[in-house]
């Protein structure tokens, strides 16, 4: 196993995780005044979490 590949499913996860609970919570994120929309987030965890995905069956071979 390659411990990088591990650990960047493993960032990748928590922050998707985070785009999640920013969706849950309903909390506001606003960058130089403009107001970040709640769907970002989503296509945020699509993306990131897919990535991980890909990262984590990189890691653990099929036998």
């Amino acid at each position: 196993m390659k411990p990088f590949t591990i650990l960047s499913a493993a960032v990748l996860s928590f922050i998707a995780l985070g785009h999640l609970l920013r969706i849950l919570f309903g909390w506001e994120v606003i960058i130089n005044g403009v107001h970040i929309p709640l769907w970002v987030s989503a296509i945020a965890i699509l993306f990131l979490a897919g990535l991980a995905c890909m990262l984590w069956r990189e890691s653990h071979p099929r036998k």
